[in-house]
């Protein structure tokens, strides 16, 4: 079996629309956790007020509960998928281009009901890009398609989180506001010139919206497989997740100063995930998604065990940069074969309500027990907290025979199911 050339797959139209949506998908969110607090720290507010700003993250969790609305309704005249597009689009880039009207010390109420409609029309976004994504990709292109998302995702986060902040030494913050929520521009466009893909029949009733997607996904894999299937989602990426929770106070309790993580931080860090992600969806091409998992997984783990490493070696910065280099293209070839693998996993016909479902099991690790890394860290000590989270991503490995058996062949079919 011949896999195809992955230059023919990666120059195409459905790539592109990728490249965009990822771009569209991540500037809200990025916005709130990179742009948000450093205007409230530069206009001094006080740290716990704008600690509390973390909870405004809680749509991304909970999105799969407003789902199946976006699977059973369609908004008029752009089609179901496209409609839903464009109506969050439009409403993220007037609040976004609005929070900037406040001020901080007297408005802050103001300001964090605004955070909280942009995270939510945010996530609601997330749940239709994802579906539209899915529908328009065979299975063959799900994990260059998901790797060309993700890495536009990765790279819409430097518009708030450098371009702004260089504004805003030169403009005031709601020039700086309006500035950037017209990098929502490219998504909108993106909406109006594609097509909506040829779904599947809607569900009828809003009842078969909330009750098939669950019902569906466990009577298509049975109840054994189907909970195999959610563990997996669960673990594979916990050990990661809760060893990079508190890198940053990790990286200063060695002796690193602020500006060393930042320089090595920046550049270490985002383009080896930028490029881990790439090359994951170029080789998923001949290797497929299941055994993509397998290695990608091998890496994942490993540089985790690389932290470990770091807090025997102290303040060396070459050391860091190995380990923060080495750990993002761990996350950046993880990442591509894990949301692939959801993507996968999902029926065209629920798309909106399954893949938000998945992706919202994803984030409980990150939400929930990364709150737990603390603790942890006082009674191991670094080095051995690192190695827990080690041994925490073994289950997440172990469950790849059940779900993801590395014999299973690379499908033949380069087609796209739907229509771009």
């Amino acid at each position: 079996m011949t896999a195809p050339d992955w230059k023919q797959l990666l120059f195409t139209r459905r790539m592109a629309i990728c490249l965009f949506s990822g771009f569209s998908s991540g500037l809200p969110l990025y916005i709130l956790i990179n742009l948000v607090p450093a205007w409230l720290k530069s206009e001094h507010v006080d740290l716990k007020a704008i600690g509390f700003f973390a909870l405004i993250q809680i749509p991304y969790t909970w999105k799969f509960i407003w789902s199946p609305l976006m699977d059973r309704f369609s908004l008029p005249h752009l089609g179901r998928r496209r409609g839903w597009m464009l109506a969050t689009q439009v409403v993220l880039l007037l609040v976004i281009a609005g929070v900037g009207v406040f001020n901080p010390l007297t408005d802050i109420w103001s300001i964090a009901a605004l955070a909280c409609i942009v995270a939510f029309f945010s996530a609601s976004q997330d749940i239709v890009l994802d579906a539209y994504r899915r529908e328009i990709l065979s299975e063959v292109e799900l994990g260059l398609g998901n790797s060309v998302f993700v890495n536009a995702y990765r790279i819409a986060g430097l518009i708030p989180g450098a371009l702004s902040l260089i504004l805003a030494d030169h403009l005031s913050w709601s020039q700086v506001f309006m500035v950037t929520a017209l990098f929502m521009l490219p998504g909108i466009i993106l909406t109006l010139c594609v097509k909506e893909p040829a779904l599947a029949r809607a569900p009828a009733t809003l009842r078969e919206a909330v009750v098939e997607p669950f019902h569906e996904f466990m009577t298509r894999h049975g109840w054994q497989s189907a909970l195999l299937i959610l563990a997996f989602i669960f673990f594979y990426k916990l050990g990661d997740s809760m060893a990079t929770a508190l890198a940053t106070p990790f990286y200063l309790e060695l002796g690193f100063t602020k500006s060393q993580i930042g320089l090595i931080a920046k550049n270490a860090g985002l383009w080896p995930s930028v490029i881990g992600a790439l090359l994951g969806g170029i080789w998923m091409i001949k290797l497929g998604i299941n055994r993509a998992l397998w290695l990608f997984g091998v890496v994942q783990l490993t540089s985790i065990l690389g932290f470990a490493w770091l807090a025997g070696m102290g303040a060396n910065q070459y050391a860091l940069a190995l380990v923060i280099s080495f750990e993002a293209l761990g996350v950046g070839l993880g990442t591509a074969a894990f949301t692939a693998f959801i993507a996968r996993t999902t029926n065209p016909r629920y798309t909106a309500t399954q893949y938000a479902l998945f992706t919202s099991l994803a984030a409980v690790p990150r939400t929930f027990f990364n709150a737990a890394t603390g603790v942890l860290v006082e009674h191991f000590g670094w080095q051995q907290f690192f190695l827990v989270c080690a041994l925490l991503a073994i289950p997440g490995m172990l469950l790849l025979f059940k779900v993801a058996p590395w014999t299973t062949a690379v499908p033949e079919n380069t087609e796209p199911a739907q229509t771009a």
